[in-house]
């Protein structure tokens, strides 16, 4: 395993288990103590855990973690919800992708369309999308690269101007935080573009695992009568279905792999 797939998979680890120890990380990823020190101390350094007497624990007020940490945090749920969301492309739609893990995990699915037109922020999501080879219409929104999330961003004026003229069928996006008044919600502060993305697709599709409920991050995206659908695995609790289902939205639970 290299070191930023382990350093994520601990991430991810101390998401599910909370508060850990050096020797029960080292067992469960088959190193030493010491590569775990030196992982640990790389990720507190980098504002992502918090370091515990002989062990650590997630750093949940990050919050705005680079993109390939991102990736391999509750990757199993992501793959399965990404799966879904596929299921809800047909040959000729519209699409817009915002940026984000769990949205990403569709793209290698998209090779069985031949017919779609697609804009987003995601820089990895064009490269991937260019090398598939299919005749997909593909449109880079620009804007200032962010490098932490590989993305294309800018202030309001300007994502108003890159979408004004278009309407598309659908778009998918993730979060950072779903909360049932604050709403859809994220800690990048470039998120002018989310919200333009929002007003330009007919349908807005939210991908989110079970973990982003009930949190709050400081940028509001969008008020929840926004969102068409949500796809979340089987573990979100059953107070945010109901409430959700009561607003008009579509709420499916996708199992993953036991």
């Amino acid at each position: 395993m290299k070191v930023k797939e382990r350093q994520s998979a601990i991430l991810n680890y101390l998401e599910s288990q909370g508060p850990v120890s050096v020797d029960t990380l080292a067992a469960q990823f088959a190193t030493t103590g010491t590569t775990i020190r030196k992982d640990l101390t790389q990720l507190a350094e980098n504002n992502l855990v918090i370091r515990t007497y002989g062990g650590a624990m997630l750093n949940k007020e990050a919050g705005d973690q680079p993109i390939d940490h991102k990736t391999f945090i509750n990757i199993t749920k992501k793959q399965c919800i990404a799966e879904y969301a596929a299921k809800l492309i047909h040959e000729g739609d519209s699409l817009i992708f915002d940026a984000g893990s769990t949205v990403a995990q569709m793209i290698p699915m998209l090779t069985k369309f031949n017919n779609l037109t697609i804009m987003t922020n995601s820089l990895h999501m064009v490269n991937e999308l260019v090398s598939s080879n299919k005749d997909q219409t593909v449109i880079l929104t620009g804007g200032t690269f962010r490098r932490k999330s590989a993305s294309f961003h800018s202030n309001n004026i300007l994502a108003q101007a890159a979408f004004e003229g278009y309407t598309f069928d659908k778009l998918f996006m993730g979060a950072d935080g779903v909360d049932l008044t604050g709403g859809v919600t994220t800690f990048n502060e470039s998120y002018h573009g989310s919200v333009a993305m929002c007003k330009a697709a007919a349908k807005v599709i939210l991908l989110v695992d079970s973990s982003k409920f009930g949190r709050r991050s400081p940028n509001v995206v969008c008020d929840l009568k926004t969102v068409n659908t949500i796809i979340t695995d089987d573990e979100l609790e059953r107070k945010y279905v109901e409430a959700l289902t009561e607003l008009g939205i579509e709420v499916i639970q996708v199992s993953s792999p036991s």
